[in-house]
């Protein structure tokens, strides 16, 4: 019934800054960007891989959601990449905080997480 993901959304609080981590330090290719007038706020579509997006958004007066303690519903993103170590040096070059590495002890595979400009958690895996 469901054929895969096709896009996750973010409301960031700092657009330009957001824009900056998504696009940039990320390297997420920008698909489409557009101001919507009626809403004040700003949407950009950013490719993730050939087959999903992350659609940044900014709201004027968007409240924070609470990260930690862990609530329920999202816990996080999670991005495949082949190899951990070039894009933990990317990341900790671009002055980007990452946890220590892990390993899934169900897969054995390594991955390890970081946060984005609004605290929301992401991880690495070793796909």
């Amino acid at each position: 019934m469901l054929d895969r993901l096709h896009h996750v959304a973010v409301i960031c609080s700092d657009y330009p800054r957001s824009r900056h981590f998504y696009a940039e330090v990320l390297g997420l290719p920008v698909i489409r960007e557009v101001w919507r007038e009626a809403r004040r706020s700003w949407k950009c579509d950013l490719a993730v891989g050939s087959h999903a997006m992350i659609e940044l958004f900014s709201f004027p007066d968007a409240p924070p959601r609470p990260s930690r303690p862990e609530a329920q519903g999202l816990r996080h993103l999670a991005f495949a990449v082949p190899s951990l170590d070039p894009v933990i040096e990317r990341l900790t070059a671009a002055g980007v905080a990452v946890e220590p590495i892990r390993v899934d002890e169900y897969t054995g595979k390594r991955f390890t997480f970081f946060a984005d400009p609004d605290d929301l958690p992401l991880e690495l895996y070793e796909d």
